[in-house]
């Protein structure tokens, strides 16, 4: 679509319709990122973040205004997801990100920020507009590979702090590095979450199927006696990463692990879910 505003493709696109990435690089210095690898991981995986070189003589604000307007009607419809090739809400690139996600809801755009920080600012004027803006965190449970990000018990903490504040909030359950760690990462935030993307690691090798199968049951139940317990609303996406491994159909009609169950699927939503119920 542009230079800032695009449409994510493969397992980006399971995360957003539409995304913003103004920087390349990122401080946290996560030992699994994906954009360290690859031809192009010397730029997209550098430890610094720097504008994108298509910036280079435009006013990167300018540009993303423009491109905000050039597509209007569907950021209004679907939202903007910042970002996938930086941590957005860095010190060195939360100002862009702020004042980005400021003008989007403004016009009426929905607005998805993905972080590893917990020391991020949230400016004053976003209180007006926290039926457009959801905050989301990575939540591993590692953070012995995440050397730079704030740890994950500081992120479950700012997700409280916002989710009580009355922003929607949502996690990335993903990759899972350790299937104990990252069920513990959504026991400890039931509660203050209302959305979890759960996916696998790219080449994992430390689960089976029959590991990942009583994950899936395990989590499914978990959430679902939550949501009846509490009379609240938490819904789960889970990723084609998870699907494909055990080789069932986005209708969890189908698997050759070797367990069979039959799916409550009332907390299940697909990629598209709207979490700010615009579209109703």
């Amino acid at each position: 679509m542009g230079k800032a505003i695009y449409k994510p493709k493969g397992k980006a696109g399971e995360y957003a319709r539409y995304a913003c990435n103004f920087y390349v690089g990122c401080s946290n210095d996560c030992d699994y990122c994906y954009c360290k690898r690859g031809l192009l991981g010397h730029a997209m995986g550098a430890p610094t973040p720097t504008l994108k070189k298509c910036f280079k003589g435009h006013i990167t604000y300018g540009v993303f205004v423009r491109e905000l307007h050039e597509n209007i009607v569907q950021l209004r419809q679907h939202g903007i997801f910042f970002s996938f090739t930086t941590d957005p809400l860095l010190p060195e690139t939360q100002d862009l990100t702020n004042a980005a996600v400021l003008y989007a809801v403004n016009q009426g755009v929905p607005c998805k920020i993905l972080t590893k920080r917990a020391d991020f600012k949230v400016l004053e004027s976003f209180y007006s507009f926290q039926h457009l803006i959801a905050y989301g965190f990575t939540l591993t449970g590692c953070d012995e590979l995440e050397r730079n990000a704030s740890s994950n018990t500081e992120r479950i903490e700012r997700m409280a702090d916002l989710h009580r504040r009355g922003f929607k909030t949502f996690a990335s359950i993903e990759p899972i590095i350790n299937l104990n760690d990252s069920g513990e990462m959504i026991r400890r935030t039931l509660g203050i979450c209302d959305l979890y993307k759960i996916g696998l690691l790219t080449g994992h090798k430390s689960y089976t199927p029959a590991d990942v199968a009583h994950f899936v049951v395990n989590i499914n139940d978990m959430v679902l006696n939550h949501n009846f317990d509490h009379c609240e609303d938490v819904k789960v996406y889970w990723k084609d990463s998870v699907l494909e491994f055990l080789k069932m159909d986005k209708e969890y009609r189908h698997n050759v692990s070797p367990f069979s169950w039959r799916f409550d699927m009332s907390c299940h939503v697909d990629a598209d879910y709207d979490m700010f119920h615009l579209n109703h």
